[in-house]
């Protein structure tokens, strides 16, 4: 157990270095573009413009393949909010006392914990699932940028740890790679 703690500490320490590394390169450009960057609300065309891609694939709507597609980002969520967050409780940086005067923070923290990150947990699912489905085309190689950009704005906020993102990036590959496999085998995306 002594050797778990000194590892989890080496870890920390690593991933608090590299937060403060990334967060302290701020601009009052970069808090405006990041700040829009992170809010999941700008993203409501984007998001309707990944439908069309659907729906125009498909040839049809198919309210079956929406309902998955919330239940990927619902599980996501859920697996990294209601699971992940309270089991390990790891404060976000700008709650941390011990950080918080070295933290840049754009607006509000966010939720006491954060690990680990449901914006990217959400982004990567959403991107992972996409990009199998459109039998990994090239050009949907952007939708991992995209879910990067909004994942590295989370550390630029000040809400959470690279290692934040990653485990959440993981978690939503992982997910995305799922509910692909599910939606073939049972025929939905054919």
């Amino acid at each position: 157990m002594v050797v778990m703690n000194e590892i989890w500490q080496q870890i920390n320490e690593i991933d608090t270095r590299f937060f403060l590394l990334i967060n302290a390169n701020y601009s009052p450009i970069g808090d405006f573009c990041m700040f829009w960057i992170s809010n999941k609300w700008i993203w409501l065309p984007l998001y309707f413009y990944f439908l069309y891609l659907i729906f125009k694939k498909l040839e049809r709507f198919d309210f079956k393949l929406i309902i998955i597609i919330a239940l990927l980002i619902g599980c996501t969520d859920m697996f990294c909010s209601l699971l992940l967050k309270p089991t390990f409780k790891r404060l976000r940086p700008c709650h941390q006392t011990t950080l918080k005067s070295k933290v840049h923070t754009v607006e509000n923290c966010g939720g006491q914990y954060g690990f680990a990150s449901s914006h990217a947990g959400n982004t990567f699912a959403i991107a992972t699932f996409l990009y199998l489905w459109f039998n990994k085309r090239y050009k949907f190689l952007l939708l991992f940028l995209w879910a990067t950009l909004v994942s590295y704005s989370r550390i630029y906020l000040g809400v959470h740890f690279p290692l934040d993102i990653l485990v959440g990036a993981i978690i939503g590959i992982i997910f995305g790679n799922i509910a692909y496999k599910f939606c073939m085998k049972s025929s939905i995306l054919k």
